[in-house]
């Protein structure tokens, strides 16, 4: 039976072994044949590492003024899309204050009946011309070919007189700015029997 200071010594001796073995293995890089040794990195200088956490600095605050830069640039935007807004309708609104001060006019008035209609008259050809400056324009209805981009019916009229599906009365003005269209006419289209057994 061998002495157990020699057990103890081949022990210690398997344990060093392994030991060194498992190191060797940690050192192992993913990609490396095993039993590779990864070298290690060297140490970075200190000033190379007070470089570079300056430059980090240097971008995060760059970030940080460019966000504070665009935040701000989004406000102004905002600003001046209101204030764009508010300028517009001022100019829209000082054009109709002279109809208003009319209309008050004409209420306030103590003149007959046919004087009282003569300047509502008066009223809405100024009206009109206000739309007009503004690019509004009424939509052409009666006695037009029936257009249900322009024109919404309520109904059919029974009219010989006039040609089918042509526009025999207006209800409600339809207006559009330039060619785009704020509201269609309210109008009823003729139907001629004549024309439409034939």
């Amino acid at each position: 039976m061998p002495d157990q200071d020699t057990e103890l010594t081949l022990s210690e001796e398997a344990a060093a072994a392994a030991a060194s073995l498992a190191n060797d293995s940690a050192r192992e890089m993913p990609g490396q044949e095993p039993g590779q040794i990864a070298e290690e990195a060297p140490p970075v200088p200190r000033a190379a590492y007070d470089q570079i956490k300056a430059e980090r600095d240097q971008l995060l605050d760059r970030l940080a003024r460019l966000q504070a830069e665009f935040e701000n640039a989004r406000k102004r935007a905002e600003r001046d899309k209101i204030a764009n807004r508010d300028y517009a309708a001022v100019s829209v609104i000082e054009k109709f204050l002279p109809v208003l001060d009319h209309f008050e006019m004409a209420l306030k008035s103590t003149s007959t009946a046919d004087q009282l209609r003569s300047g509502v008259e008066l009223i809405v050809k100024q009206m009109e011309d206000v739309l007009r400056q503004l690019h509004v324009t009424a939509i052409p209805t009666l006695g037009a070919e029936f257009d249900p981009r322009h024109h919404e019916a309520l109904g059919s009229v029974e009219r010989p007189d006039l040609p089918d599906q042509h526009v025999a009365e207006e209800i409600r003005r339809g207006y559009k700015l330039r060619d785009k269209l704020l509201r269609p006419a309210l109008v009823r289209v003729a139907s001629n029997p004549k024309q439409t057994s034939e």
